[in-house]
């Protein structure tokens, strides 16, 4: 009996385990639907309730961690984050440790951070971050440099709602609030972003109409409407929406409810109208975040579309006269990461604003500038510094070089809102650009004469060639590099083995770079003096004299380079002396002087079967101060002299 009890008891409870366990795989399924379509609120709720329960795994782990920080709680990522490392360490892959990094940057846990950022960059070889990382691990004092720059304060106009992604439009601003539907905007920074959203109209600088309302005509719908530009005329109008069609969302295959652009026009009645949807959407991907260059000619945007180095980049695309577009390009690898880059801005003067949380910042996403030149990147991307960054998101930066005031949007805490819009004040210009010069001389390596008409040419990390510059009659050159990142600095001539150097970023503070060529071959033949192709100074000996004397050392000591570098070259010392004194004595002298030579260059470790001498004394005078004829001590010391015939 005691056994019957004891085998039901044992089903009852085995059928226990079996129902606990059916639902919480139906729970967890459930959060898993929420998460991939980018609900994370609702995935978070699903997620903590089944940790709760004392079930655990590197999935789930992975997959809260991620929920807090899309949602921008970052406090509860890192502790998500921390357990999902100590516990599965063997099976976290890079994404994690750097977003574990961020979170913890943004908690300001700087030394933490930057040791997770070292395990980081160890597990990935080939990420832009790590690379930009080991490039700059004193990123804290090159944010400080910039910071400071900034004085802000909150927008009159903030609600206890969502405020954000202001652009300007004619005497005020156009900005993005979900504050009469009352939906906090937790996805923004996803491609979801379900929020119903609507664009807003604000006069700040009228006096006669201080008011919020509705941008009106055919924008708002009862979707989601946000990031905007106008061009300059105020005619037209550019604005992110909600991918939808016959009144209904359109989701992709993965059931995530994807972002479009769209263009308004003025109409004749001056509302909004003739919407149209630009071609290069996608019901597969978002495109997002719409900026104009000055001359309103290309049209910058977000997307992740397959050309997109990570979760989403900045692309741009020309906007031709008749109204239709080029094709979409990436910015590359200079502003994109494998992060996120978003809310692009280009100012009057070519200046590109983002945010970004792949580019080394104070925590989440924080705001980078960028000089453009014709459209290009001109120049690493800058971190603007305090105020305007901080522990938060900080996003959809505007600027007016003009005035000097401008717009951006962030949610830190001490906000009225979830997200809250805040003015501000340019007081000192922004170090976008750190010149630095560099000059020097190139010579041969071996005569040490200087090369006139030498190519200097700087290389960045890319392996794009940035700028040239040619040696002067002086062999010097002089050129400005932008310090704010590393470069090749290569010396090429004809005839030479080209040199290069390579400059990481620096202070700024003037540099010296000189360069030393080798021949990459010496185009000589039988005969043949060694020094003369060597551009070498005449060795001279003293009167009455073979010792080799200690500024001739010099010219020797050149020989002996030139034989180490070509090991088949061999030569024969001729020595000769001034026509002063009996000729019988100076042929002994001139062999002593050639054999001391010779002595000479064995020592320094030249192998004496290369070598071979001969005097000729006074035999081949190279001026008319011959016996009998009155010369200076001048004149006859360039009869003192020793040549290197090459002999094969």
């Amino acid at each position: 009996m005691v056994k019957k009890i004891f085998i039901l008891l044992f089903l009852f409870t085995a059928s226990g385990l079996h129902n606990v366990s059916l639902a919480q795989d139906k729970l967890i399924a459930k959060g898993d639907e929420k998460y991939e379509g980018y609900s994370f609120k609702p995935a978070i709720d699903i997620y903590e309730k089944v940790l709760n329960r004392g079930y655990i795994s590197e999935d789930l782990l992975k997959k809260l961690g991620n929920s807090y920080y899309f949602n921008a709680n970052y406090e509860d990522a890192a502790k998500t984050y921390e357990k999902l490392v100590d516990l599965y360490p063997d099976k976290v892959g890079a994404e994690y440790y750097f977003r574990y990094a961020q979170t913890l940057r943004t908690l300001e846990k700087y030394d933490a951070s930057n040791e997770v950022m070292s395990k980081f960059s160890k597990a990935t070889s080939d990420d832009v971050r790590a690379s930009v990382y080991q490039g700059e691990r004193d990123y804290l004092e090159e944010i400080k440099k910039n910071s400071g720059r900034y004085n802000i304060s909150p927008f009159q106009y903030n609600s206890p709602y969502s405020d954000f992604a202001p652009s300007f439009y004619k005497e005020g601003l156009i900005f993005s609030s979900d504050r009469d539907t009352g939906n906090f905007a937790r996805y923004r920074h996803t491609w979801n972003s379900k929020d119903f959203l609507d664009l807003y109209k604000v006069n700040v600088d009228s006096t006669s109409q201080n008011w919020v309302s509705k941008l009106g005509g055919d924008i708002n719908t009862r979707f989601h409407e946000s990031t905007s530009i106008t061009t300059k005329d105020g005619t037209t109008l550019y604005f992110t929406r909600n991918n939808y069609k016959e009144g209904k969302y359109v989701k992709d295959e993965r059931g995530v409810i994807r972002l479009k652009i769209f263009r308004a026009r003025m109409t004749e009645k001056g509302t909004w109208g003739e919407i149209e949807e630009l071609p290069f959407n996608s019901d597969d991907y978002s495109v997002a975040h719409p900026a104009l260059s000055p001359d309103e000619k290309v049209l910058f945007f977000v997307s992740d579309m397959p050309q997109s180095l990570g979760e989403s980049d900045i692309f741009k695309i020309a906007i031709n006269e008749d109204g239709t577009f080029g094709e979409p390009e990436n910015l590359g690898g200079i502003i994109n990461t494998e992060a996120r880059e978003t809310f692009p801005f280009v100012s009057s003067e070519e200046v590109l604003y983002f945010s970004s949380d792949g580019h080394p910042g104070l925590g989440g996403l924080d705001i980078f500038a960028a000089r453009l030149a014709n459209g290009n990147i001109d120049g690493t991307p800058v971190n603007i510094g305090e105020p305007v960054n901080g522990r938060m998101d900080d996003f959809t930066f505007i600027f007016n070089e003009k005035t000097k005031k401008g717009y951006f949007a962030s949610n830190r805490p001490e906000g009225e809102g979830e997200d809250d819009i805040y003015a501000l004040t340019e007081t000192k210009p922004l170090l976008l650009r750190c010149d630095q010069t560099i000059s020097g001389t190139i010579r041969d390596k071996i005569s040490n004469e200087v090369l006139v008409g030498a190519t200097i040419r700087v290389i960045d990390e890319n392996n794009k060639e940035i700028t040239t510059a040619i040696t002067d009659a002086q062999g010097k050159y002089h050129l400005t590099l932008d310090c704010n990142q590393g470069n090749f600095v290569r010396a090429t001539m004809e005839g030479y083995i080209p040199s290069e150097e390579y400059l990481g970023k620096s202070d700024g503070k003037p540099k010296i770079v000189d360069f030393y060529l080798e021949r990459d071959t010496i185009l000589a033949g039988f005969g043949d003096d060694l020094a003369q192709l060597l551009q070498l100074s005449t060795i001279y000996f003293d009167f009455d004299k073979y010792n080799i004397r200690k500024d001739s050392e010099i010219e020797v000591e050149k020989v002996v380079v030139a034989m180490e570098k070509y090991p088949s070259l061999k030569l024969k010392v001729n020595a000769h002396t001034d026509s002063r004194g009996k000729d019988a004595y100076n042929l002994w002298l001139s062999q002593k002087r050639a054999q001391a030579t010779v002595n000479y260059m064995i020592a320094k470790g030249i192998a004496k079967e290369r070598l071979s001498s001969q005097g000729f004394g006074e035999t081949k005078l190279i001026n008319q101060c011959e016996n009998g004829v009155k010369c200076t001590d001048e004149e006859h010391e360039l009869n003192r002299r020793s040549e290197f015939i090459i002999l094969e």
